[in-house]
């Protein structure tokens, strides 16, 4: 794909997204900042659940390592069965958009894969699919992997806000010093992205890791009495009652095959 193509094709997907143009003009050409595809999975039994598990970890997985994607993060909720999240890192919006047709064309993803592409309309591998495309904020350009233990825990979190502008005062908020403070009291993060296509837009979707639960409750303890959090938040324009009109906020753990 060549710089105008993949700039026209990139424009296409802001406007129809509601990205304002400045911020299709910093578009990365080259995994500067990732791409990120969080894709959400809906399942109704844990025999589903059971079975996506191990499609990515025989199938889905090591397909899309040798197609450069990784790592890639799998989690299922701390509790019940649904839904479970796939994070994928694409370098390029290339990448992403072939995704698909890549796989399709990997003989070895096709047969280890098999039991699950191939269920039937009767007995399907999952209920629905949904996926948001990301785009890594300048203050975290690409994904990490703060916390590597088996207990670690993760929080999945959507900042909405009522505009594209006031949406980029929040991502302005975490660039200037936010996110620093996020590393220095232990809110380890995994991505920080702006939501590009998807669902509840405009929104900031980002990911913490922690070694363990207590270890989470005691870094939220810590940010709140922050001092440059406080000064932060004291700024009348980025004040959370003018920028955040909505706060998702999900734990997560991590499957046995996530690489995150």
């Amino acid at each position: 794909m060549n710089r105008r193509t993949f700039l026209t094709t990139t424009s296409l997907a802001g406007l129809a997204s509601g990205v304002p143009m400045n911020t299709l003009a910093q578009l990365p050409a080259s995994g500067a900042r990732d791409f990120l595809e969080l894709r959400q999975y809906t399942v109704d039994t844990e025999a589903q659940k059971t079975g996506l598990e191990a499609f990515f970890q025989k199938a889905a997985i090591p397909a899309m390592n040798r197609l450069g994607i990784q790592p890639v993060g799998v989690f299922v909720p701390a509790e019940g069965i649904s839904p479970l999240y796939v994070l994928l890192r694409h370098k390029t919006l290339e990448s992403f958009a072939t995704l698909t047709q890549r796989l399709l064309a990997d003989s070895e993803y096709l047969s280890k894969g098999a039991e699950f592409l191939d269920a039937p309309a009767e007995a399907p591998a999952f209920k629905r699919m949904e996926s948001a495309l990301l785009l890594a904020i300048t203050g975290m350009p690409q994904i990490e992997t703060p916390v590597k233990n088996p207990a670690r825990v993760f929080q999945l979190r959507i900042y909405q806000s009522p505009s594209v502008k006031t949406g980029h005062k929040k991502i302005e908020m975490f660039n200037i010093g936010e996110l620093k403070v996020f590393r220095e009291v232990g809110l380890n993060p995994v991505f920080f992205g702006e939501a590009m296509l998807g669902t509840g837009m405009p929104n900031l979707t980002y990911m913490l890791g922690f070694e363990s639960m207590a270890a989470q409750q005691e870094a939220w303890k810590k940010f709140g009495g922050h001092p440059e959090w406080q000064r932060l938040k004291a700024i009348p324009e980025y004040a959370d009652k003018k920028i955040l009109c909505g706060i998702v906020n999900l734990s997560l753990k991590p499957a046995a095959c996530s690489q995150i």
